[in-house]
């Protein structure tokens, strides 16, 4: 659902009134590439109202329930988005190329009248720490590794090799934005997503993601050599 972009972009004030919401069953991570195929009508009426004002709205997982009809549980922390392109694709359809900003903190939900909205906050991480990759860069080694003893027909491993085929170095970045981009170019499952974007400094984001990894290589280690 996700693709790949530049990192975090600056935030310009969130309105008071209430963002519009988009609840999703996938966690976007700020400075990832988000397309999105619109058709519910609660949502074909909020985009026209996000692009008459400044093209933003609010992603967060849907942690229980269904991304269609409402009724769900939501997750308190998300990402704000901004809509790079958009063009229809049928009656009452459209298609969208959005942009993750920022992260957010919903501090209370509105009526989904006609469509979700919350009041929102600005999330920015605390300040930053000593960031040290070599964790990371020594379990991508690991997955490399094991995804070349399994062969090439295995459709989980082709897709754990997809996410480490680019030599990628975090190091001389943003440790912010590197520690999301490292996040994002990884192959990790949404409930690891989410805990990286609910970290809150890259080295605590970096923990998660080495967390994550550790539990993929040793699954992946057992079901090759079992």
């Amino acid at each position: 659902m996700t693709g790949r972009s530049t990192y975090p972009s600056p935030m310009s004030p969130l309105p008071s009134s209430g963002l519009p919401m988009f609840p999703l069953g996938a966690v976007v991570l700020p400075g990832e590439l988000l397309p999105l195929r619109v058709f519910e009508r609660r949502y074909t009426e909020m985009i026209p109202d996000v692009l008459a004002t400044d093209g933003r709205f609010g992603v967060v997982l849907i942690e229980r329930g269904s991304e269609v009809g409402g009724g769900d549980v939501r997750a308190d922390v998300g990402t704000a988005v901004e809509i790079d392109q958009w063009t229809p694709s049928g009656a009452g359809r459209m298609s969208l190329t959005c942009r993750g900003l920022a992260r957010i903190r919903v501090e209370a939900w509105l009526p989904d009248d006609p469509y979700p909205r919350a009041v929102v906050r600005d999330d920015p991480d605390e300040a930053v720490g000593d960031v040290v990759w070599d964790g990371i860069m020594e379990r991508r080694a690991q997955l490399r590794l094991l995804c070349g003893q399994g062969g090439r027909r295995d459709p989980q491993l082709r897709w754990i090799a997809a996410h480490l085929l680019d030599d990628v170095c975090y190091a001389d970045g943003d440790p912010v934005a590197e520690s999301f981009r490292a996040a994002s170019d990884l192959p990790l499952g949404t409930a690891d997503r989410h805990a990286v974007l609910a970290a809150p400094d890259p080295a605590r984001r970096i923990d998660a993601i080495e967390s994550a990894l550790d539990d993929l290589v040793a699954a992946l280690r057992f079901r090759l050599n079992p």
